[in-house]
């Protein structure tokens, strides 16, 4: 068979060619450094006659191949010497350097490959053509800078020529220094004398190639916007924050004149996004001694014109996203917003270039310096004057889903911070004794469920007049919209006589407010087709109440994740016109954040310039058996035990094992079919193991407390309990090292559970249990037990490879664990005080990643260039062909197409996990710069590697990962299109027979807007069948997004891309979450569901696949996944006794979980009876457990019976018993009377 090589492309594959449009000259130079373009422009006229003919041409026209091709062909092969300066390396721009390289040696034309900074690069020297001292004397022109060295370096160029002599070396300029709008290059003392005494000094860091090139005007008006605000402005230019010359000039004029804020300027980061240990303050000069801990605030110079800015939803570019918010967000900076933007100052036709420079915008360096004036009020002002007000989220708009927070005991945790805040002398009085206390409260006054809010008293009222008065002042076309929307305030359902009636409960200098609904609880038939929806009049009452009337000095949005940093506007760079500004306005916003969660959180971080407390996730547990699932234990190992011994007894057995096994649906969930009888039993085994390792959370965390005792012990067990790192020494798995030292000779990790045990039989394991021991299953619980009992210590062993990690868990893990609370408290302290917050890295701790403790960090998410990792692909490529092999055994052929729901939060946490599985699974592989480990680019694999069809992938991307990923959206484009191309059969690649003969492949949310559509439609019970939800699914996902389209309406195509899809996938990557606790599953995968359902008029298989240990992915169906969580953790006895430690929150996860298994059921239909039947048994019919929920949270008790009855009401779920049907309808009497 003749062998086809892997097929290259790049990520830029798909943008549109640019004809260059140039002739040849004596010289050609290419940059993407607009500065260096115009001062080469400059340099050309003043020299005239003694520059060579000049072509200019900027890099980023030079992104598509062919344009380096048509570049090559009608300019540089006819010109006499190119040079090109590539910043980041060869990486950054491959084809083209290597074109260039390669194509102009042939010809004989000189070649000087540069790197864009001044930091010499052997790759791009090796790449070059000329000797080595004509590269090091161009590059030192270049590196130094400045109208006379670039003048000189034309001039060299010349002479190598032929031209001349060769003029004296680079003058070094001043690498670093102050400067001064109307002075230029000044003198510190000139910037003390147009200071305001007394002042706060605020440092504005920017590159001296802004001098050099003349693009100074945004930081002309950001000087004269700071002095009209009482601020001293400290503008420094600097080489860059690694140049040690730079770094000395900061430290000199940070000791001479301390910083309150730094505002900076520059691009990337100075620690790695990559790093193990975290963040190294010592590289970063921005967090030296002498900064006195200030806040740091990224201002983005964007590389787009104004135009593109303000027309569109983005924001910035991708390449603007990389290097000016995510790298940045890795040194700590707190993104604020977009003040320049480049604009075209004319066309050069001596060398055939359009030259641009950076254009200030003054509305946004006002916004810019309104901000940093609010943070500046935070340190300078007394602790006891400061107004703080803690919003808690509400969603859905329920009384019994208030304080809403994943992961978190919101109540408890709003009390236990006003209690530190009170102790460290801030003015809080009425501190509720208790949760209950505390949501009894809020509960008397009006919250956001409508049906009763009139007739509670409570709260507070902004007045109408005085609402107007704030609404007048915002943009025309925010109110325009607003009103065409909502009508005059006076139409809002939340206004009465006295004016707005908001949930706000004051305790002295604290407020604590409910965060108002986003609008479709008040006409949710005409809105929940409007992806888009503004805000209502009564949603920015609540904010304009908070900065005008109370007067916060700043806002504490507790807990993931409120509304606000959803609302419509741009991805990014946020304008006037952008919602989340319109209603939070200057003023700083602090936001405790589950660790685990990097997406939502970058969310708030780039949206409302939010600084992330991160917070531990809920302890976590093994979920062990209980109930009948004990009593089925012991039957099957009393089973495996008589057989060959007492065939009566077996039979006895057996029957007593299929009874039980019925009697619960388990039957059902294991898969037991048949008259294979050893088969359904060993299925049930293995069942009944994997239930009893299954890791589930144990409760809830408080903010600024770290778990102790079991908790403790739990949580490091589960830390521990996969490998870390490279997996050896201290960083292998506890149960993997002790079964090492036992000499067990099996891996725990990976292994089959229901297997027969046959190794040795250790007696310190035997004493750890006193079951049967037959199983592996059984030797895995007892080395968990063993491993409980020598992380708390009352255990002791001495095994090599063991010690190793309890030294490690000793020395690092406990110790770090323990220091969570107290320096989550920390954070919001320092924050309130203006203090600049370390950066953490962030995910979830369980997987492997103990670098994201402590938590109280303010956590970045990954250098989106880097995505998908090659761990990422390792695991995509692994669960790729598992799926396919699982597809093919229970279908018996290959999908020929498969949807893909892609999350930004997930893809972030795991390096791209998703976007490497698709790529799999289309037959294509990353390519990284091994240098810097970005993605550069693709490989289509041949057929002769993967062995089976290609397969055409869809991916319904979350708007999160369309704002953060748009190169990944390019990247999966140009596979996509590669693909198609391929000489192959259509049965092999089924990509090139698509339905429309489109290549749309990516489709999300409309720009601007978030979500998926189906949660106002559960929550206000809007539909009547499963196509209504279909339909909703559609409507806010028939967005196509792509190289050449930027989220335009595309119904029709994605319609028939679902019309042909055979299977359905999502991806879970830990297990601190599952299906049943966030309705994002529901809305993503089950609306797939019920839209493929619509479409093709039948149901397809859902793989909800675990890719919580990226060693041994599992691919499981939907309906294994939901049986699975059910047992393990929704109707074990361990979660709920684990919730019920958090009274109203503990009800309110409860109430949670019936929404999205009623959720589920109602979009997939994969809800069985007996599920429904087993959570009604421990929440309703255990009287103790609905005793816990009428006593915490009555409303939460109202609104799981009225799921329930919904539940029945539309035959998604037929109760076992009678006495249920009836129960659930006096219940339900009851409450609907109340």
């Amino acid at each position: 068979m003749h062998l086809l090589a892997a097929q290259p492309g790049t990520i830029d594959d798909g943008l549109e060619p640019v004809d260059p449009g140039q002739t040849p000259a004596d010289m050609v130079f290419i940059s993407a450094a607009d500065t260096e373009l115009v001062c080469l422009s400059e340099s050309r006229t003043a020299l005239n006659s003694k520059s060579p003919t000049l072509r200019l041409m900027n890099m980023m026209h030079l992104r598509h191949p062919m344009s380096v091709d048509m570049h090559l062909d009608q300019c540089a092969l006819g010109s006499k010497l190119v040079v090109a300066r590539i910043l980041g390396g060869a990486g950054y721009w491959k084809y083209g350097v290597e074109q260039y390289s390669a194509r102009l040696f042939e010809a004989g034309i000189p070649f000087v490959a540069l790197p864009g900074d001044d930091k010499p690069d052997d790759e791009l020297w090796r790449l070059s053509t000329v000797s080595r001292d004509d590269w090091e004397a161009l590059l030192a022109y270049f590196v130094e800078g400045g109208a006379h060295n670039i003048s000189n370096a034309l001039v060299y160029a010349n002479s190598m020529l032929g031209n001349g002599e060769k003029p004296e070396g680079a003058k070094p300029l001043l690498r670093s220094g102050t400067y001064w709008p109307g002075l230029g290059i000044s003198e510190f003392s000139n910037l003390k004398d147009n200071w305001i005494s007394k002042a706060p000094v605020v440092p504005i860091i920017f590159y001296r190639a802004l001098i050099q090139g003349g693009g100074l005007s945004p930081i002309n008006k950001l000087v004269k916007s700071m002095l009209k605000y009482g601020l001293n402005p400290m503008p420094i230019f600097v080489t860059s924050l690694k140049d040690p010359v730079s770094i000395a000039s900061l430290k000199y004029f940070f000791r001479d004149a301390p910083p309150s804020l730094i505002l900076n300027c520059t691009s990337f980061s100075t620690n790695s996004p990559n790093q193990e240990v975290g963040f190294n303050s010592e590289m970063n000069p921005l967090v030296m001694e002498e900064t006195q801990n200030s806040m740091v605030f990224q201002l983005v110079l964007s590389g787009s014109s104004e135009a593109t800015w303000r027309d569109g939803t983005s924001g910035l570019s991708g390449r603007d996203i990389a290097m000016n918010v995510a790298l940045p967000e890795v040194d700590g900076r707190v993104l604020s917003r977009a003040i320049s933007f480049k604009g075209e100052a004319f066309y050069d036709p001596h060398t055939q270039c359009s030259l641009a420079t950076y254009q200030a915008n003054g509305n946004r360096i006002e916004f810019v310096t309104k901000l940093i004036s609010s943070w500046l009020g935070l340190r300078e002002k007394n602790v006891s004057e400061k107004r703080i007000g803690i919003i808690l989220a509400n969603y859905p708009n329920k009384d019994g889903r208030l304080a809403n927070g994943v992961g978190l005991d919101t109540p408890a945790s709003t009390i236990n911070l006003m209690k530190f805040l009170f102790k460290n002398g801030y003015s809080v009085s009425r501190i509720p004794k208790s949760s209950s206390d505390l949501m009894d409260k809020i509960m008397s006054g009006p919250t956001n469920w409508l049906t009763d809010r009139h007739e509670k008293q409570g709260g507070v009222r902004f007045p109408l007049q005085k609402y107007k008065a704030v609404f007048k002042t915002l943009p025309f076309e925010v109110r325009q919209l607003i009103e065409e929307r909502w009508g005059e305030p006076e139409s809002d359902p939340f206004i009465d006589e006295d004016g707005f009636a908001l949930s706000v409960i004051g305790f002295g200098n604290i407020v604590i407010g409910i965060q108002p609904a986003r609008g479709y609880n008040i006409d949710p038939k005409d809105t929940y087709h409007s992806p888009d929806l503004v805000p209502p009049h009564n949603y920015l009452a609540f904010y304009f109440w908070l900065r005008n009337e109370f007067k916060c000095d700043a806002l504490i949005h507790m807990g993931k994740h409120g509304n606000l940093e959803w609302l419509p506007g741009k991805a990014l760079a946020l304008s006037e016109n952008c919602f989340p500004e319109v209603a939070l306005g200057p003023v700083p916003n602090i936001y405790p954040f589950i660790v685990n969660d990097p997406g939502e959180g970058t969310q708030a971080k780039r949206r409302s310039s939010a600084v992330i407390i991160d917070h531990l996730t809920p302890p976590l547990t093994r979920a062990e058996t209980y109930g009948p699932l004990k009593e089925l234990e012991a039957l099957v190992d009393e089973y495996y035990e008589a057989a060959g011994i007492d065939p009566k007894r077996i039979n006895h057995l057996r029957e007593e094992i299929i009874s039980l096994s019925g009697a619960t649906g388990l039957d059902i969930d294991v898969g037991m079919n048949g008259d294979d009888v050893d088969a359904n039993l060993a299925k049930l085994d293995s069942y009944l193991c994997d239930l009893k390792e299954a890791q589930i959370r144990d409760g809830l965390h408080i903010f600024g407390s770290s778990p102790t005792g079991r908790f403790e012990r739990d949580l490091i067990q589960a830390l521990v309990r996969i490998p870390r790192g490279k997996g050896i020494d201290k960083d292998a798995s506890l149960i993997v090292a002790l079964a090492e030292d036992l000499n067990l000779g099996f891996d725990p990790l990976d292994c089959e559970m229901a297997e027969n045990w046959k190794g040795p039989k250790p007696e310190v394991l035997k004493n750890c249990s006193p079951d049967n021991w037959r199983s592996c299953g059984d030797t895995i619980e007892r080395l968990e037990n063993f491993a409980s009992k020598l992380i708390d210590g009352s255990e002791e062993f001495s095994g090599e490879n063991t010690l190793l990690v309890l030294n490690y868990i000793r020395a690092l893990v406990r110790p770090l664990l323990r220091s969570c609370g107290t320096n989550e408290h920390l954070g919001i302290l320092n924050a309130l005080n203006g203090d600049f917050i370390p950066p953490g890295s962030s995910g979830a701790p369980t997987r492997g990643r103990l670098d994201v403790l402590p938590t109280g960090r303010n956590f970045f998410s990954v250098d989106s260039r880097a995505v998908p990792t090659p761990t990422a692909w390792a695991l995509g490529w692994k669960s790729a062909n598992l799926l396919l092999q699982k597809h093919l055994q229970t279908n018996g052929e290959w999908p020929k197409s498969i949807l893909i729901t892609a999350w930004g939060t997930a893809n972030m946490r795991t390096g791209g996990d998703d976007i490497a599985q698709a790529m799999a699974l289309m037959g294509a592989k990353p390519k990284w710069d091994l240098a810097n480990r970005r993605v550069v680019g693709f490989e289509i694999l041949p057929l002769s590697v993967l062995d089976r069809p290609r397969v055409d992938v869809t991916l319904r991307v979350s708007g999160f990962f369309r704002d953060a990923f748009p190169q990944l959206i390019s990247l999966v484009d140009n596979v996509v299109a590669a693909v198609m191309k391929l000489d192959e059969p259509v049965d092999m690649n089924p990509a090139k027979a698509s339905l429309d003969g489109s290549k749309y492949r990516v489709f999300g949310s409309k720009p601007g807007a978030y979500g998926a559509g189906l949660q106002a439609m559960i929550d206000e019970r809007l539909w009547s069948n499963t196509s209504d939800l279909a339909e909703a699914y559609l409507a806010w996902g028939s967005y196509a997004y792509g190289n050449d389209v930027d989220g335009i309406e595309a119904r029709k195509a994605f319609e028939n891309r679902l019309s042909g899809v055979e299977a359905i996938v999502q991806n879970q990557d830990n297990r601190e979450h599952d299906l049943l606790d966030s309705d994002d599953y529901y809305q993503f995968e089950g609306g797939a569901a019920s839209a493929v359902k619509l479409l093709q008029g039948r149901d397809r298989p859902i793989y909800h696949n675990d890719h919580s240990r990226p060693e041994k992915p599992v691919i499981r169906t939907l309906e294994e996944e939901l049986g699975r969580v059910v047992r393990s953790r929704v109707v074990n006895p361990k979660w709920i006794e684990g919730v019920k430690r958090h009274g109203y929150k503990g009800a309110f996860e409860m109430a949670a979980t019936v929404d999205y298994l009623f959720a589920f059921s109602a979009t997939t239909g994969v809800v069985a009876n007996h599920h429904f039947d087993l959570v009604y048994q421990s929440f309703i019919e255990n009287e103790e457990n609905y005793k816990f929920i009428l006593e915490n949270n009555k409303p939460a008790l109202g609104e799981i019976i009225d799921r329930f009855q919904e539940a029945i009401d539309r035959g998604l779920w037929r109760p076992k018993s009678n006495s249920a049907l009836i129960n659930i309808g006096k219940l339900g009497n009851f409450f609907y009377k109340k």
